[in-house]
């Protein structure tokens, strides 16, 4: 299952920091459970929003060459108010650290100018190739799609 909740990346630069929005909408089947006369963004959605934003900075850094991006830890998280439908959050996430194996990031989120969501976190970065010597053919599928992406959510 592909879930994709970043509607637009706002700013980009390479390696350093991103910044994305992710507009909430009432026809998001999770809001109907959470809650059914309250519904809100849940956080570990927030959450999950930087982790994406972060994965597109790390693809966009190393041309793609690691097609699977896992949060690997996330610490100090803070959540300061809700986000509803009809709201965007706008997360900006800044790279601490980058390897080819691994990162760490810290990344904030707003909703209007109201800080939202803080936290620091740590993705790993998998290749499906054993050997290292060049992308499997279904990695190269994987980069070409994710690159039709990043155009896609830069315009």
């Amino acid at each position: 299952m592909k879930f994709v909740l970043i509607d637009r990346i706002v700013e980009l630069s390479r390696g350093e920091r991103i910044v994305a929005d992710k507009a909430v909408s009432l026809a998001e089947e999770y809001l109907g459970d959470h809650f059914p006369t309250f519904p809100v963004l849940p956080g570990v959605m927030m959450l999950e929003t930087m982790v994406e934003a972060a994965g597109w900075l790390v693809r966009d850094a190393q041309d793609f060459h690691s097609p699977v991006i896992l949060l690997r830890y996330a610490k100090n998280v803070t959540y300061k108010n809700f986000v509803r439908p009809g709201n965007i959050l706008r997360v900006s996430v800044t790279c601490r650290q980058l390897s080819s194996g691994e990162s760490d990031f810290s990344g904030v989120g707003h909703c209007r100018d109201d800080e939202v969501v803080r936290a620091r976190f740590g993705l790993t970065h998998l290749s499906l190739s054993e050997d290292g010597l060049g992308p499997t053919p279904v990695e190269q599928e994987l980069a070409d799609a994710g690159r039709a992406d990043l155009i896609r959510l830069r315009c």
